[in-house]
């Protein structure tokens, strides 16, 4: 439907170190399609420091990356981390697909429970977590839902600790994020090819729901990132890119892996936000590539 926009390349930001590598037998591997037998690194997210916190599922580590590009192991626990962010606090949030929201001390590595149940129902497994500008947090709780499945949710959790469900017939919520005015909820349906916009009405309610861009080949778009004029950024599993969209939807630059195929996730950082961070599950790595647009500032952290 549009020209292929101009291609941005990548280069190797940080690797997981090799004793890391090594996924045999484990169990989250074991249990998903295809079986991966390596680490899926997700969730890119910069503190004040300019520290790069990732997560790996598959072994439930949370890894932190220095300025210097020094990779540390922060954490292990007995979980699945599928996202992280950062709030304007300093709390580290985790999307844990197996134990629900988390919350990670990075002085000390402890994970505990932040929101294990909604109104005493189990979740399906999260996936991914955004913060709006109010405080309020979204999540998507995708489990195995797809095309087969429509019944994917989206969540939020107010300032004030109300829990509610937004959407609830979604085929595989990923990635989300919230528009600069708080008004539209752009939430990635990987497995339908998809990204859904959510409008609001002044009550919080979903309106008009519909979709926003349609992709093709790949598996999906996984990750969402916002630029500072408000247009949408998309991790493209399976494809090798992420694209980046104005804010009527029209691509306007694609930004190729220089490794694997399995591009998930993104962070913008550097000292005018011009730089995109992408986390590539197939070879473990981070990327990072110098973008014609800025990302939107993260809350104070890159303000």
């Amino acid at each position: 439907m549009f020209a292929a926009p101009p291609i941005t390349e990548t280069e190797v930001y940080a690797e997981l170190p090799a004793e890391y590598l090594d996924v045999a037998g484990n169990e989250w591997a074991a249990g998903q399609p295809g079986s991966p037998n390596h680490p899926v690194v997700e969730g890119p997210s910069f503190d004040k420091d300019g520290n790069l916190y990732i997560v790996e599922i598959t072994s439930g580590r949370i890894f932190r990356i220095s300025p210097d590009r020094d990779v540390t192991l922060v954490a292990e626990y007995d979980g699945w981390p599928n996202g992280l962010k950062i709030h304007r606090d300093g709390r580290i949030f985790i999307a844990d697909y197996k134990n629900g929201v988390m919350l990670l001390d990075p002085v000390n590595g402890k994970v505990e429970p932040y929101l294990v149940r909604a109104n005493l129902e189990r979740f399906k497994a999260i996936n991914d977590l955004a913060f709006a500008d109010n405080g309020d947090l979204y999540f998507t709780d995708q489990g195995l839902t797809g095309l087969q499945d429509p019944s994917g949710r989206v969540f939020r959790v107010r300032a004030d600790g109300e829990v509610s469900c937004v959407i609830d017939n979604a085929p595989s919520p990923n990635g989300l994020v919230m528009s600069a005015d708080g008004s539209t909820l752009f939430v990635a349906m990987t497995r339908a090819n998809a990204v859904w916009r959510v409008p609001f009405l002044r009550d919080g309610t979903a309106t008009k729901v519909g979709t926003f861009i349609q992709l093709s080949g790949g598996g999906g778009p996984d990750g969402l990132a916002l630029t500072d004029k408000g247009g949408l950024v998309v991790a493209h599993v399976g494809l090798g890119t992420v694209w980046i969209f104005d804010p009527v939807g029209r691509p306007i630059e694609q930004v190729r892996s220089c490794r694997g195929m399995l591009t998930t996730n993104i962070a913008f950082g550097g000292p005018d936000r011009h730089q995109i961070y992408i986390t590539e599950s197939e070879t473990s790595t981070v990327l990072v590539a110098q973008t014609s647009v800025a990302g939107r500032p993260m809350f104070s952290h890159q303000e």
